[in-house]
């Protein structure tokens, strides 16, 4: 045993919270060895230290001790010596005794996190609004209390040569298709990086090509996660972060929240259809005002047409030029209104605009209608938060197409996009589904959404049955 406390010594040495108590009792000296910080020391003192030193009956064999003593509720023995590091770092009691080979280890987490809150992400005007916080047990114990279901799987990983990041896949046997789950543990089991901080570091992983939409999902509501993963998906919780990814994810889920699904039927239904069109409003609108004031004049109403010349007079930068400013000072003022602290961001945003658009048509720097077009556009792309990132790369690229070409550069632009986003898959599906094979899905939960009955149907593994 000497061995297994040299080693330690060694490897946690020059570490102030790295404690050792060392008790002598009827068997001989037992050194309890531990990170102070991650540790309850009221539960070590109660069910560790005091039964240890209450034995009274000598014994050489320490799983009488484990079964029999001690009155941890998670108790094992230690496979190795960097296995118990491992689990000192990761906040349990490893226990070595003196004239014992068995070493044990003994669950006894007590370190500071964050309570269960509303997340701010994802609000929602009814329905669960329990969100995910950066203990993953936590955030497992979350999605257990919606699912109890015995073949719910949960298999833990430790990534990160350095870092050893717990790591949890989350799948329902026998609904999640075997591909999906084989192919997420390969990857997951491939990752060589020296630490993981965040979902992220494995989303990289399962996205195949580079592209501005998020081909993995991530969501900070517990029952969102639950949802997906009843469908047949399969959920990645990383300790440390309140993002939990689940694969794979489909481009039609973009303009899906979790309020249609709370909410009235009819209410949600149309909500959904305004999605679709914003999104529609936020990439092609101002690549469309480019091409028609640039070079088809003649497809503009003769009343808005002079309107527009008189707006622009005073304008000394040409369309495309204007709009490229605009659309830099309103993304300057989202970024300013996302990294300010919230009372302030919100209201530097209002003002910022207001002062913005209003400061800039009196300098003469833009026009009323320009302020208009990147106004509206702007605004519609909050209404798809997840696709801003793929909304502002391919608004762009369309409104310089169009300034070069006109309305053939826009059409360009639109079916270079449709192109790419049908080119993308998520894990081995097509990005695009189920919009192709609709005959399969029986479009229970696309443009509308159907009863709760017959969504709850619509899982993954249905598709993969019918093929």
């Amino acid at each position: 045993m000497n061995d297994y406390l040299s080693y330690i010594y060694d490897k946690l040495k020059n570490t102030a919270d790295f404690k050792k108590r060392v008790i002598n009792s009827i068997c001989g000296d037992i050194y309890l060895l531990f990170i102070d910080n991650l540790c309850d020391s009221k539960f070590i003192s109660e069910y560790l230290i005091a039964p240890l030193m209450q034995m009274t009956k000598k014994t050489i064999n320490s799983n009488i001790i484990k079964d029999k003593v001690l009155f941890g509720n998670s108790i094992g023995s230690i496979k190795s010596k960097d296995d118990a590091i491992l689990h000192i770092l990761s906040g349990d009691v490893v226990i070595v005794f003196e004239n014992m080979e068995n070493v044990l280890y003994c669950e006894a987490k007590g370190f500071s996190k964050r309570g269960i809150q509303i997340p701010i992400t994802e609000a929602v005007l009814k329905g669960p609004k329990e969100g995910f916080n950066e203990s993953i047990m936590d955030n497992i114990s979350l999605i257990r209390r919606r699912i109890k279901n015995p073949k719910l799987k949960v298999e833990l990983y430790h990534l990160g040569k350095e870092s050893n990041t717990t790591t949890a896949l989350i799948y329902i046997q026998d609904k999640a298709p075997k591909s999906l789950v084989s192919k997420l543990k390969t990857t997951i089991k491939n990752i060589d990086t020296d630490f993981i901080l965040d979902t992220n570091y494995i989303e990289e992983k399962l996205k195949p090509k580079i592209s501005p939409f998020d081909t993995i999902d991530y969501t900070e509501k517990a029952d969102v996660a639950s949802s997906k993963i009843f469908q047949g998906r399969a959920a990645i919780i990383v300790d440390g972060t309140p993002f939990v990814i689940t694969a794979p994810y489909f481009f039609i889920e973009n303009f899906q929240v979790p309020d249609d699904y709370y909410l009235n039927k009819i209410y949600s239904n149309i909500i959904r259809i305004i999605r679709f069109i914003a999104f529609g409003i936020s990439t092609l609108l101002p690549g469309i005002y480019e091409a028609l004031t640039t070079y088809h004049f003649s497809l503009i109403p003769m009343e808005f047409i002079f309107r527009l010349a008189s707006s622009r007079a005073y304008v000394p930068f040409p369309t495309i030029l204007e709009v490229i400013i605009m659309l830099f000072f309103f993304q300057l003022l989202r970024e300013a209104g996302i990294r300010l602290p919230q009372p302030i961001g919100q209201s530097m945003s209002i003002v910022g605009a207001l002062i913005l658009g209003q400061s800039a048509v009196s300098a003469g720097l833009a026009s009323q209608s320009t302020i208009i077009i990147i106004a509206l556009s702007s605004i519609c792309s909050f209404l798809v938060p997840k696709l801003y990132g793929g909304i502002i790369i391919w608004s762009t690229a369309i409104l310089i197409l169009s300034s070069l070409i006109g309305i053939i550069g826009f059409f360009m632009g639109f079916f270079m996009m449709i192109s790419h986003v049908a080119s993308l898959d998520t894990c081995g599906y097509p990005f695009l589904l189920p919009l192709g094979t609709g005959k399969k899905l029986k479009y229970k939960d696309l443009l509308y959404r159907s009863s709760l009955d017959s969504i709850s149907k619509n899982t993954l593994k249905d598709e993969d049955d019918n093929e």
